[in-house]
């Protein structure tokens, strides 16, 4: 299996856990958090779209350019699979977009409609090699394109969990 299928099996995988778990949660909750200072699942999926859109943005914007060369120090950078641990929390960089925090149906297809904007943009590249492709995470350091698709998938796995915490709470 070659790199962009691994990539395009982990983005499949980690979306469909998001969208079961995301299914879970009671219409009537949608837009309730959980507890003081946490995210409703609207609120998540909306941070999750402004993520994914925001990365593609960047690719397509640095994809229609020159490969830049970085030397060795400026390509290390932390393990993109830290995206999905929830060890710690991390304020994110990007203020929520109140506008996307919709109803389930409404949002749920906003996400899945950036989803295939990223697949298309992969399948368009698929035979180009986007290496020396990179822009600087606020969190990881320099990561090239596959790093930054990586990083969706873990970040949407991240977040997966935290939705999983809402269904519970919903439980109980």
């Amino acid at each position: 299996m070659d790199e962009t299928d691994a990539i395009l099996k982990h983005l499949s995988r980690a979306h469909a856990a998001l969208l079961a778990t995301a299914g879970s949660v009671p219409v009537d909750r949608w837009r309730q958090a959980p507890r003081s200072g946490a995210w409703s699942a609207g609120e998540i999926i909306a941070h999750l779209t402004m993520v994914e859109k925001r990365i593609i943005e960047g690719a397509e914007k640095i994809a229609n350019g020159l490969p830049t060369e970085a030397p060795a120090w400026k390509r290390i950078h932390l393990p993109v699979r830290l995206g999905e641990w929830r060890g710690f929390r991390v304020k994110t960089p990007i203020p929520l977009d109140t506008s996307l925090v919709t109803d389930k149906e409404s949002a749920l297809e906003k996400l899945t409609a950036v989803r295939q904007d990223t697949l298309r943009f992969i399948e368009k590249n698929r035979n180009r090699d986007l290496h020396g492709y990179r822009f600087r995470h606020p969190f990881f350091g320099s990561l090239n394109v596959y790093d930054w698709f990586r990083s969706i998938a873990y970040h949407e796995s991240r977040h997966t969990k935290q939705l999983q915490e809402i269904v519970e709470s919903c439980q109980g």
